[in-house]
């Protein structure tokens, strides 16, 4: 592995998050399909681009891409989780795909320069970044003169029930956490549009446009099936395991996530509203 700024982040994603991810792959693609839609039409890539994926994951964002730049097109998908990247390796071997490579790195360090790319795309991938400007800085290295950044992130916690809920119950059940800085490393760490400007500009983007987009999210499974995944993972089990909660904690977590999440059940599956900030910027 290359060298890596963000180890916290390495270690999280390469542990039992990552594997998560790695073995729930079709779930979580399922569930982030309508983000990768968003992305995908605020980017317009092109016939015969070049393009880099920041935090590519299990590669649903890479093979996306891939139909849309075809076989003249290069991509590179680069991220820190050794597990999630191995998934990714292995999809875009099935799918045959000669024009994509899988690059284990940190971007906030590793050398983009080479790569002069028409687009540097992300699904969720550039809220983790340990100094976000120099890892901006660092992008915007990747992308040819006139290229094209897209990229999206979740907008505020209150507009996103699939983590304000969990939480907010879980906290409810085991007791509250001291409050994070809004702006760690995480989910929610480019909800403020105004700060995100300020990175880009910092970087020496230019043209910057966000914009809020609401969209379902979609996970696959029954009412009790997808709550029963919300009370083990993510925020909910990042709060039962800072409050030293239990097994039992989490029965009722889950328990009354049933009950909550009972609103997005629908005759077309599980629809659950989501807010994102879509992000384009020029080189």
């Amino acid at each position: 592995m290359n060298q890596i700024a963000n180890t916290d982040q390495a270690e999280f994603w390469s542990g039992d998050p990552g594997q998560a991810w790695t073995s729930k792959q079709p779930f979580f693609d399922a569930l982030l399909e309508p983000a990768l839609s968003v992305l995908f039409e605020a980017a317009g890539l092109k016939q015969g681009d070049h393009v880099v994926d920041i935090g590519c994951g299990t590669g649903a964002s890479l093979l996306e891409a891939a139909t849309r730049v075809g076989k003249t097109g290069i991509l590179t998908g680069v991220d820190v989780s050794t597990p999630m990247l191995a998934k990714a390796v292995e999809r875009v071997k099935s799918a045959g795909l000669k024009n994509v490579q899988c690059i284990e790195a940190d971007a906030q360090v590793y050398d983009m320069t080479p790569f002069q790319a028409d687009h540097v795309i992300s699904r969720f991938g550039v809220m983790f970044f340990e100094e976000p400007r120099a890892a901006f800085a660092n992008i915007a290295t990747a992308v040819k003169p006139g290229g094209q950044l897209s990229f999206v992130c979740w907008a505020a916690l209150s507009e996103n029930p699939w983590f304000e809920m969990p939480a907010r119950i879980a906290k409810e059940v085991v007791g509250t956490p001291p409050p994070p800085n809004p702006r760690a490393p995480g989910p929610m760490a480019f909800a403020d549009q105004a700060y995100i400007k300020e990175i880009l500009e910092a970087a020496r983007f230019k043209d910057a446009e966000i914009t809020e987009i609401a969209r379902d999210l979609t996970p696959k499974g029954t009412c009790d099936e997808v709550a029963n995944f919300a009370a083990t993972e993510g925020p909910a089990m990042r709060v039962v395991r800072e409050m030293n909660g239990t097994e039992d904690d989490i029965a009722v977590i889950g328990e009354r996530l049933v009950e909550a999440y009972a609103q997005f059940d629908t005759p077309n599956g599980m629809r659950v509203p989501a807010l994102f900030n879509v992000v384009t910027a020029k080189r």
